[in-house]
This record gives C-alpha cells, sequence and structure tokens, in this order.
C-alpha cells in the first residue's frame, strides 16, 4: 500500500498543506495513519480524494458542500466538472487516470486537450509538468513498473496517432534523423521531436529506441542528414556517455548532433564540445540547415 506524506499530498494536489489540515480537522476529509513519531500518512485513496476535492473546488465547489459528498458523488460530480473545465483541471485528471490506471480517462483527457491547444502545448504545457508532479510519485515507490508502462504507452500512442495524420514532407534530402542510442528505451520526448519537426515541414527519419552504433553508422552514411537528434534519459557512466558522443563527432563530423534530456541537462559539461543541447527544435533545425 502506498504512503504519501502530507507535503507529497500538496505537490500532487496543488492544495496547500496547511489546507489539508484545516479541512481534515474541520470536515474529517482524510482519516490518515499516524507514525510512531505522530507523522501523518496517506493512501493511494487518499491522495484521489484529495485531488477530486481539489478539482471540485476549483470549479467552483464550496468545501462545506464537497465534505457532503460520498466518493461517488465526487467521482460523479468531477466527471460532469470536466467538460467544462478540462484544460484547467487536466494534469490532476492525468494523476488520478495514473493511479486508478483508468485509460478512459487518461485518453479522454488527452484527447480534450489535443482538441483544444494542440498536441504540441498539451505536452509542453501539460504533460511535461505532469510528469514533473510525479515525479514525487518515483522517489516515494509508489508508482510500479506497470503503471509506468500504462501512462508511457498511452502516451506514445497519441503522439504516434498524431504523427500519423501529417503528409510526408516531399523532400529529397533528410532534415533530421531520430534516434535513441544503445540501451537508451524512452522515447516519448524523441516521438514529440519527430512531431514538432514534422509540424513545421522538415523531412524526418525516424529510427527509435536503442539503435546499434554501427547500425547508426550505415545508416547516416546511406541518408546523409543534414542534422541527427536524440534524447537521453537513462543514467550511465560518465566516460560511456562521453565517449558515445566523442565518437560520433569525429565519426560524422559535418552533421550537427541536437541532444535532450535529462541525462543533457545534467551533464552538459561532459558533452558541451560535441552536441547542441535542444532547448527550441525546429528553430535550431532552421538555423544548422540554413
Amino acid at each position: 500500500m502506498a504512503e504519501y506524506k502530507i507535503r507529497d499530498l500538496e505537490v500532487l494536489s496543488g492544495i496547500k498543506a496547511h489546507t489539508i489540515r484545516i479541512w481534515e480537522k474541520r470536515y474529517t476529509l482524510f482519516s490518515p495513519e499516524r507514525t510512531d513519531t505522530q507523522i501523518r500518512t496517506y493512501s493511494d485513496d487518499d491522495l484521489t480524494r484529495c485531488i477530486n476535492i481539489s478539482i471540485l473546488n476549483r470549479c467552483g465547489f464550496k468545501i462545506s458542500k464537497i465534505a457532503t459528498m460520498s466518493d461517488r458523488e465526487l467521482h460523479d460530480h468531477v466527471m460532469e466538472c470536466n467538460g467544462k473545465n478540462s484544460e484547467d483541471v487536466a494534469i490532476e485528471r492525468l494523476i488520478v487516470a495514473l493511479i486508478e490506471m483508468d485509460e478512459r480517462l487518461f485518453r479522454d483527457t488527452l484527447n480534450e486537450l489535443i482538441q483544444t491547444i494542440g498536441l504540441t502545448k498539451t505536452f509542453t504545457d501539460k504533460l511535461i509538468p505532469f510528469l514533473d508532479r510525479i515525479g514525487i510519485m518515483w522517489l516515494v515507490g509508489t508508482i510500479n513498473p506497470a503503471q509506468e508502462h500504462f501512462m508511457s504507452n498511452l502516451i506514445r500512442q497519441k503522439v504516434i496517432s498524431e504523427t500519423d495524420r501529417m503528409p510526408i514532407p516531399e523532400k529529397n534530402r533528410v532534415d533530421a534523423l531520430l534516434f535513441l542510442p544503445e540501451h537508451e528505451q524512452h522515447e516519448i520526448s524523441l516521438l514529440f521531436y519527430n512531431f514538432m519537426l514534422r509540424d513545421k515541414g522538415y523531412s524526418t527519419v525516424y529510427l527509435g529506441q536503442s539503435v546499434p552504433y554501427d547500425a547508426l553508422s550505415s545508416c547516416i552514411e546511406k541518408l546523409q542528414p543534414q542534422t541527427m537528434v536524440t534524447s537521453w534519459l537513462t543514467a550511465v557512466d560518465d566516460n560511456f556517455m562521453h565517449s558515445y558522443f566523442k565518437r560520433l563527432n569525429q565519426d560524422c563530423v559535418a552533421i550537427p548532433v541536437l541532444a535532450g534530456g535529462i541525462q543533457i541537462n545534467n551533464r552538459k559539461d561532459l558533452v558541451k564540445d560535441f552536441i547542441h543541447e535542444i532547448n527550441d527544435l525546429p528553430k535550431q533545425i532552421e538555423t544548422l540547415i540554413s
């Protein structure tokens, strides 16, 4: 059973810890367990209830009214509220969908966001903050591998689906070759990079996860891309990362490499001589190939 501290509830629900304590005391909205040192601990059910309360409160429901609702009534009112305020409460809906592994809620939330603000803003303004918020759940060990795969695959499917709707640019050259290094499996960012570039009319070739270096070299030689784009999230030895990009730079000296991901962000000094760190990919590509 998951255990959250009150600070975790604050981060995930957006409700201040002080407010949670007041609501708990005044309305008995939660019944946390306590450790031997009297520190409150909350369950997944408490977290889901807290997020649903947050959604209804932001939709205009008074806390005194919310306090009289059963969990079923909370859920039903949240569903009604979501259609009117889907963008405002999207991150909270995604967190609830993750906890409950509710595919319909997760997909409906993504679809509503994409229809309202487009995939690019959905990714940058909603999905990235969502992933930042649930980082606390990884830290306290409350997301299991099944939940992670559930979430990742739904996002992955949606980005692929939106990319597939686009026409393939009619160009004789490859503007960007997108790949992940060997042993790197986390491709959501790379898929989104591919979507952004296709959306701007660039010609791309997407190789995907864990591409062996020799196979990458052969592909580069065959396609002669204008740029290469990659992402690195998996923690590896410093020497391995440095050696990888140094070798790629030496083998493909005339082809710029654009790289993003948490490992790139955290180890800029290791690779700064061999890559361009991604910050505004379409503009960077435009500058490099113009």
